[in-house]
C-alpha cells in the first residue's frame, strides 16, 4: 500500500507543477466550458425572447390586389414593406428574409370562391428567419380561417360545424422538466471536461516518462507492476475528481445567470444535486483514467500520446450523441453502459425525478468493472518488455 501511495503522490506532485496540466484540468475544462455554454444559452434565450416581441418584417408584392389581407397582417402586429425586383433572388442573398407574392387574380378568385395560391419565399437555410417564417405562416392560415369561417356564415352554416373535436393541449412537464429539455447536452460538457482533466496526467505518467528515461529505473524498483499502474490511473483519476468538481460547481453557479423564469423554466442543479451529480461522476472518472493509461501505455512519444488521447477523449461521447438523435429514454437495459447512464442520471437529477436504486448501482456497478478491466490491461502492458520502447 505504500509504495502504491507513494507513485500517486510521486504523479500528483509532478502534474502539479506542470502548466499544461493545471490550466487544462483546472482552468480551461472547469471554467472555460460553464461560461461558453452559458453565454451561448444566454444568446439563444435572449434571441427567442425578442423574436415573438419584435414586427414582423414582410415584404409583398402585389399588395394592392389584396387590401383586406394587408389590413387583416397590419392588425396582427405585421411590419408590410412594399416591394419590387424578384423574391428568389432577393432572399437568397439575404436582402429579405420573406417576401410574401399575391396573384393579381385575388380578388377575382375569392368572389367566386375558389381558392387562391399566394407565394411565400424564404430560405430554409437561414436559421434566423425561422421564427419569422412560422409567424408568417401562422398569420396567413388565421386570415385562411377566417375567410372561411365568414363563407360558412354567409351560406347559413355555423363555422363551428367544422370543428367536431376541440384538443385542449394539457402539458403536465414541470418547470425543471422544461428546463432539461434546453439544457439537454449539460452532460455532455460535464463527461467532457472529466475527460479532459485527465489528459496530460496520463501523458506525462507513461508517454512522457519513456521519453524522459525515467520509466525504465521506475520499473527496477521493488514495486509491484500492479501497483505502479494502480497509482499512476488513481493519480489521472483524482486530476479528473477535481476537474469534475470544479466544472459541476462553475455550472451550478453560471446557469444562475440564465433567464430561464422568462419562459416558464426553472433549473434544479443546487448544492444537493450537484453533490449528488460528482457522487455518480466518479466512477467515470476512474474508468476514464484507466483508458487514456492503457492507452498511453503503447505509445511511443508524447506527441503520439497526445494525438490518440485526444481521439479517445471523444469515444465516451458517442452514446450520449446516439441518445440525442434517437431519443433513448434511461431504460435499466442501458445504465449497463457507461457514460449514457451517467448522462441519464444527471438528466433525472435536473428534472428533480427521484433516481432508482436498481439504476445508480448498475450505472457505478459496470462503470467501475470496466475500469477494473481496462487497468488489467494495462498492468499486463506494464509487464512486457516492450513497455520500456
Amino acid at each position: 500500500m505504500r509504495a502504491f501511495l507513494t507513485v500517486f503522490a510521486k504523479e500528483v506532485a509532478e502534474n502539479t507543477r506542470d502548466r499544461r496540466t493545471v490550466l487544462s484540468a483546472l482552468l480551461l475544462g472547469p471554467l472555460g466550458t460553464p461560461l461558453l455554454f452559458t453565454v451561448m444559452m444566454n444568446i439563444a434565450l435572449a434571441r427567442s425572447h425578442e423574436s415573438p416581441q419584435r414586427p414582423l418584417e414582410l415584404a409583398v408584392v402585389g399588395g394592392e390586389y389584396a387590401p383586406n389581407l394587408l389590413g387583416f397582417l397590419r392588425s396582427h402586429g405585421a411590419k408590410l414593406v412594399e416591394f419590387h425586383g424578384d423574391p428568389a433572388t432577393a432572399v437568397r442573398a439575404h436582402e429579405r428574409k420573406l417576401v410574401l407574392v399575391v396573384p393579381a387574380q385575388i380578388g377575382e378568385r375569392l368572389a367566386r370562391g375558389a381558392p387562391v395560391d399566394v407565394q411565400l419565399y424564404t430560405d430554409s437555410s437561414d436559421t434566423s428567419a425561422g421564427a419569422d417564417r412560422g409567424r408568417a405562416e401562422a398569420l396567413l392560415r388565421g386570415y385562411a380561417t377566417q375567410l372561411a369561417a365568414w363563407r360558412l356564415e354567409a351560406r347559413g352554416v355555423a363555422p363551428s360545424l367544422l370543428q367536431a373535436i376541440v384538443v385542449d393541449e394539457v402539458d403536465v412537464s414541470t418547470p425543471t422538466g422544461r428546463a432539461v429539455a434546453l439544457l439537454g447536452m449539460l452532460s455532455y460538457f460535464i463527461l467532457f471536461a472529466t475527460l479532459m482533466g485527465g489528459v496530460y496526467v496520463a501523458i506525462d505518467a507513461t508517454a512522457g516518462e519513456r521519453e524522459r528515461g525515467s520509466l525504465e529505473p521506475l520499473l527496477t524498483l521493488p514495486v509491484a507492476r500492479s501497483q505502479l499502474v494502480a497509482g499512476k490511473i488513481l493519480a489521472a483519476a483524482a486530476w479528473m475528481a477535481v476537474s469534475l468538481t470544479l466544472t459541476v460547481a462553475a455550472f451550478t453557479v453560471s446557469l444562475r445567470f440564465l433567464r430561464l423564469d422568462v419562459f416558464g423554466m426553472a433549473t434544479n442543479l443546487g448544492p444537493r444535486v450537484a453533490l449528488a451529480i460528482v457522487a455518480l461522476m466518479l466512477p467515470f472518472a476512474l474508468l476514464g483514467a484507466a483508458l487514456m493509461t492503457l492507452v498511453a501505455s503503447f505509445t511511443r512519444s508524447y506527441r503520439e500520446a497526445q494525438t490518440w488521447l485526444t481521439a479517445v477523449v471523444l469515444v465516451p461521447t458517442v452514446p450520449i450523441m446516439f441518445a440525442a438523435l434517437y431519443q433513448l429514454h434511461g431504460r435499466a437495459a442501458l445504465m449497463w453502459i457507461p457514460s449514457l447512464s451517467q448522462h441519464f442520471l444527471i438528466d433525472s437529477l435536473l428534472r428533480g425525478e427521484p433516481l432508482s436504486a436498481a439504476a445508480v448501482l448498475s450505472s457505478v456497478g459496470a462503470t467501475t468493472a470496466f475500469a477494473l478491466a481496462l487497468g488489467a490491461a494495462a498492468v499486463r502492458l506494464y509487464r512486457r518488455e516492450q513497455i520500456l520502447g
